[in-house]
Formats: structure tokens, sequence, C-alpha cells
């Protein structure tokens, strides 16, 4: 069935709810029952299919694949890890966090937009009054040539023409992002995309090696074999470009080849991320060594995260500081052309 993808908030209190029930040892047909009877409004229909599905004999994961219209791919992707694992709690405790840090960044990153974008606003706003105004002068001699426009404009049309060419712009623009966004979501090629641009993509790459080296470190403390271990973290990084190369890493295992030069062959970790996999291999330390760098790379996504936030909100308001200052230079071309009447 189709559902809406729960609010962040929602999501955020389900993992720290099955956290803490799931650890306290109930089981995820009573904590799906307790969330149908008085979970978030949000969660509680999706929550009843849910149990029904588990009471059947379904799995969590397949039951979720279900309702996948209303969690993110990466909370998917988890909790199949989480399945194969045994390390449901954990688990979602990661999700928890992951999430608590996505949200605190949206609000601070509203917050530094507000401004910006009320100045942007307001400026679109005396621009259309400009031209508006412009035509009533104009009026006050119906029958000579209007001299003082704007952009070629004045009067109500022109003003509401100035504010159709705007916000239709923006309109475009948003379009096809959204177009976009939608025809690369999961796809490997957009990721890979995305991992290359500037500012944008050392941040991903962080968020991914969390994901990554959280997996590899839960999978191989299972005693689950190699080769389901790597495809299962791959999976796990939520990312398709990773996980498009999850067949060909497997596959180098299955030859004969050792975990760091299955891992060298795919091309997509960093130099000292395999020496350390060379290491640790060699003083057969590999689940602590990914361990530790999960905390690494979890302490390292928030730097980054919050470095791209600043930056982000920087090239807004640097976007709507060249429109104002566009704005001034025309208003004060109106004021010099004034002058010259």
């Amino acid at each position: 069935m189709f559902s809406r993808r729960l609010p962040l908030s929602d999501l955020i209190d389900l993992c720290r709810i099955l956290r803490h029930n799931l650890g306290a040892g109930l089981t995820l047909h009573r904590v799906m029952e307790q969330q149908a009877d008085r979970g978030r409004r949000s969660f509680r229909a999706i929550a009843g299919r849910i149990s029904v599905a588990i009471q059947s004999g379904s799995s969590l994961s397949r039951a979720l694949d279900d309702e996948k219209d209303a969690f993110p791919v990466l909370f998917l992707a988890m909790v199949r890890l989480g399945e194969s694992t045994g390390n449901m709690p954990e688990i979602f405790g990661e999700l928890e966090r992951y999430y608590e840090l996505e949200l605190q960044l949206r609000r601070q990153f509203r917050s530094q937009m507000f401004l910006p974008i009320a100045q942007f606003v307001a400026a679109v706003a005396i621009i259309a009054g400009v031209i508006y105004i412009l035509g009533l002068i104009a009026s006050l001699n119906p029958g000579a040539k209007p001299m003082l426009t704007m952009f070629g404009l004045s009067g109500a049309p022109g003003a509401l023409a100035f504010l159709g060419v705007v916000f239709g712009t923006l309109f475009s623009a948003w379009s096809a992002y959204f177009i976009l966004s939608r025809m690369g979501q999961q796809k490997a090629w957009m990721d890979r995309i995305l991992l290359a641009t500037p500012a944008l993509g050392p941040c991903l790459r962080a968020l991914i090696m969390s994901r990554f080296t959280l997996a590899m470190h839960l999978t191989l403390d299972t005693g689950l074999s190699i080769t389901k271990a790597l495809r299962l973290s791959l999976e796990a990084t939520g990312n398709a470009y990773f996980t498009s190369r999850a067949d060909a890493v497997v596959q180098a295992l299955k030859n004969g080849q050792q975990l760091h030069e299955a891992l060298q062959t795919s091309g997509l970790f960093s130099d000292d991320f395999m020496e350390m996999v060379v290491s640790s291999e060699e003083s057969g330390r590999v689940p602590e060594m990914m361990k530790q760098q999960s905390q690494y790379y979890h302490e390292e996504t928030a730097r980054k995260m919050k470095t791209l936030t600043t930056v982000a909100g920087l090239g807004v308001w640097m976007c709507v500081a060249g429109f104002i200052i566009w704005a001034i230079f025309s208003l004060a071309g109106i004021y010099l052309n004034a002058i010259k009447m």
C-alpha cells in the first residue's frame, strides 16, 4: 500500500521506541501492537499492518517493504542488516542518532535562511511597487508616453508581469530539481555525481563510510560469511553507487582475494582507509578497526554536515544579496533618469 513519508520527528521517535523496547526484550509484534494503539498518529495505521504481517510469519524487513513509501531507503537497508546480525537495538540506536542530527541541521538551515528569504521577498515587493508607482505617475499625463519605466514595465500590468517572471523562474527551477531528483533517486549515476560535488560530496562520503564501517563491525562479529557481510554492509550505506559494486567485490572474494584486495578493486575507498584495512587484516583485528572507524566517521559526518549547512546558507544569502544589489542599481538608474527629465 502507498503511505505518506513519515515526518522526521516521528521517525526519530519510532527509532527510540524500538531501541528501548527491543533492548528490554519485547517482541517486535508486541511493540508494533503498542504503536498501533498509542503511537504517533502518522504511524498507527502502518504499525497495525506491520503487526498483522509479523503475526502471520513475515519478517520486519519484508513487512516494511510493503510500506516502503513511508520510510527512507536507509531505514529499510539498516533494518535488513539488523535482522541478519541480530543487533536490532544497536541499529535503531544508530538510526536515531543520525536522524536527530539531520533534524538539528534542518532547523539550523531554516533559521539561517529566514533573513535572506525575507530580504528577497521584500526586494521583489519593492521593485513591483516601484513599477506600479511609475504607472501611476505616467497616468497623470494620459497623452504622454511614459518616460520612466523599469525593465520596460510600468503600472499594474507591469508589476504583475515582473512578479510572474520572478516567481515563475523560481517555480521552474524547483520543478527541474524535483524531476531530476526523482529520476536519479537510488540510481548509481546520480549518487556518483553527488559524491563528486564539492562540499556535498565529502559530507556524503563520510556519512556512507560511517554506515559501512558500522555494518562491517556488526556483521563480522556475528559469524556471517565475509561475502554476505560485505554485501549487507554495502547495501546498508543506502547509496546506489556503493551498492552497485557489491557483486564485483563479492566475486573478488570468491576468487580467493583477501579483503583489502577485494575492496581495492571496487575503487570506492580512500588510500588511508585501505591502509587501515591492510594493517587490521594482518593483525586479525578487522571488526575492532571497523568499530573504531565507525565512531570516527560518525563524528566526521557531524562536522561536515554542519559545514555543508553553513555553505548552503551562505550560497543562498549570496544569491539574494546579488539580486538586491542588482535591484538597487536598477532603482538608482530610474532616479538618475528622473533627474535628467
